[in-house]
């Protein structure tokens, strides 16, 4: 399971810095080993939520978020994406913004590549926390949700579910509130207009994603022919025994959750690509680098869906959404105030420590053990 799972990460691990070491020598290697690190490190929580939303899609879509979305990631969230950015917010054409970022000496307007993205980092933390503040505020107020990790809390803004807009009214608040408190000078309306486009994103690809589910989008699928499938969670990762049907988001629906977890991504990789230049200005040092540890968090998202590791540690999932909730406050926070990378990822791996014991010690109590079969669903919340 581990080599078919992580094969390709591996065999990309060593040409990655095979290449690194050819062109750049033992610095190059040390610098792009350092990157993917630092990549896995800050996205590891990522991982987990997407496999929350990959576990919902047909075995297809799962392979294409492995082959394609991996491409997706490394050449267009951490390539593309970033040069974009500078190009809109300094309003540089992109023959220069190319030109800029590959030549570490040439500067535009007294500014190089670096602190061009540095520059438009409000608008890159305003538009990726908005996303993130979205996804966690619509899980903290799902009143459908079956395990509890943090009873009170969650039971009680579980209540507060029914009021639909809510997560909407909150996050807009906290957009007003940062771009008139936190903005730079001069920069209150780029921080409203990159904050309302995140909710946008939100809004626009899950609520596409939803409706498609919702209106039959679905594969119908045997847990049996599951476990023969690659790609599609074992039975026992459901808790249950004997051939029942899943179902398994297809079509329209699957599409839009792939785009979904792409633009998630690029809001977990925000701090990845800015933190990499504070090690080398290097653009293809920071892709190669970047695109190394993207390439494992695809490949340990489906091996948690693979496994049924979500069933088995139900608390993970709300570890991770704790996180991104985190992830979100700092991303705002940080439109006024540096937060160094090491915080943001000891935030999302503590969270996700914490909920991996809690979820242990709930199955000692109720006697579940993981990777088999088991009815056992009594105390599962707190």
């Amino acid at each position: 399971m581990v080599i078919r799972t992580f094969g390709w990460s591996f065999a990309v691990t060593a040409v990655g810095l095979a290449v690194a070491a050819y062109f750049w020598g033992a610095t190059g290697f040390g610098i792009v080993l350092i990157l993917s690190i630092l990549e896995i490190s800050l996205s590891f929580d990522n991982a987990v939520v997407n496999a929350t939303i990959l576990k919902k899609m047909n075995v297809f879509w799962q392979k294409m978020f492995l082959t394609v979305g991996i491409l997706i990631a490394v050449f267009g969230m951490r390539l593309v994406f970033p040069l974009l950015i500078v190009s809109l917010t300094a309003g540089i054409g992109p023959v220069d913004v190319v030109d800029l970022a590959f030549n570490d000496s040439k500067t535009i307007d007294g500014m190089t590549y670096a602190q061009h993205l540095d520059e438009a980092h409000p608008a890159i933390a305003a538009f990726g926390g908005l996303f993130l503040l979205m996804i966690f505020l619509d899980f903290m107020f799902d009143d459908e949700r079956e395990h509890k990790w943090v009873g009170p809390l969650e039971r009680f803004t579980a209540k507060l579910g029914s009021f639909d807009v809510l997560s909407t009214l909150i996050a807009l608040v906290a957009l007003v509130v940062s771009a008139q408190t936190l903005a730079p000078a001069h920069k209150e309306g780029t921080v409203m207009v990159a904050g309302v486009l995140g909710l946008i994103a939100y809004l626009g690809v899950g609520g596409l994603s939803d409706f498609f589910e919702t209106h039959g989008e679905l594969a119908h699928i045997d847990d049996e022919d599951e476990d023969a499938e690659e790609g599609a969670a074992p039975a026992k990762a459901e808790g249950r025994s004997g051939a029942k049907t899943a179902q398994l988001a297809a079509g329209k629906a699957a599409f839009f959750m792939f785009l979904y977890l792409e633009v998630l991504d690029a809001s977990f990789s925000f701090d990845g690509v800015v933190g990499a230049f504070a090690i080398t200005q290097d653009l293809l040092m920071i892709t190669l680098g970047l695109g190394i540890g993207a390439m494992y968090i695809r490949s340990l998202t489906v091996y948690l869906v693979r496994q049924g590791t979500l069933d088995d540690y139900v608390y993970l999932e709300h570890g991770a959404m704790y996180a991104i909730g985190a992830l979100a406050t700092i991303l705002l926070v940080s439109i006024k105030w540096e937060i160094h990378e090491v915080i943001t990822g000891l935030v999302g791996v503590g969270f996700i420590g914490i909920a991996l014991i809690s979820s242990i010690m709930r199955n000692k109590r109720i006697g579940h053990v993981p990777g088999q079969n088991s009815e056992a669903k009594a105390g599962a919340g707190v």
